[in-house]
């Protein structure tokens, strides 16, 4: 049975439980447990030395980082190759919203809601500035379209929704994207589609 080492709290976890729900695989969650340093314990550094999650164990197979376990899974168990099409020019599209969600959508709306949920000291400003930025840049971008690359759901859209849906935990409304936001209730539709846990901070708690 595949293995996934996650906590609930985590937006590059969610997506990868999102995708292993949604191929209906055998797997387990097992619970890291981030506030108890368990993530810098010897042995999940043996399965991560970078002390990160999640991380995917399929039988001898170990990969860390998110958006390589999307790969990894779309390319090994997606028979029909909607979630990772295979071609070249629809790769392309797809890593790029990859690169996307692990530079600007990470370092911004991320790192507002991580700063919310375990008290965090940083520069709001700028982070608040490139967060509305990104949105109204997919905005724009995802005007007319379903889904982010092609006429399928692909890993792309997996890639971009826990952290975007979380962006008022951040400090983001997402009220000034209806687009964004009708795109999210098109990804929780999905068969298979796992809730991602919320928390009351941010404009949540104000609400």
């Amino acid at each position: 049975m595949i293995k996934l080492y996650w906590h609930p709290f985590s937006g590059h976890a969610h997506r990868v439980h999102m995708l292993l729900s949604i191929l209906e695989l055998n797997f387990e969650l097992i619970p890291v447990d981030l506030p108890a340093g368990e993530h810098q314990r010897p042995e999940f550094l043996a399965l991560n030395p970078f002390g990160q999650i999640p991380v995917l164990v399929d039988g001898e197979i170990v990969i860390s980082d998110s958006n390589a376990i999307l790969v990894y899974l779309a390319t090994v168990y997606d028979r029909e190759q909607q979630w990772l099409p295979n071609t070249p020019l629809a790769r392309a599209n797809i890593e790029q919203f990859l690169s996307l969600a692990a530079h600007r959508l990470a370092g911004s709306i991320a790192k507002l809601r991580a700063a919310n949920l375990f008290n965090r000291s940083i520069d709001r400003e700028p982070l608040t500035q490139e967060a509305h930025k990104l949105l109204k840049q997919l905005q724009n971008y995802q005007n007319g379209r379903q889904w982010l690359v092609g006429t399928n759901p692909t890993i792309a859209d997996l890639a971009l929704y826990s952290y975007i849906k979380l962006a008022p935990e951040g400090g983001i409304s997402l009220a000034d994207y209806p687009v964004l936001e009708t795109w999210l209730k098109r990804v929780e539709g999905l068969a298979g589609f796992v809730p991602m846990q919320l928390s009351n901070v941010g404009l949540r708690k104000e609400s």
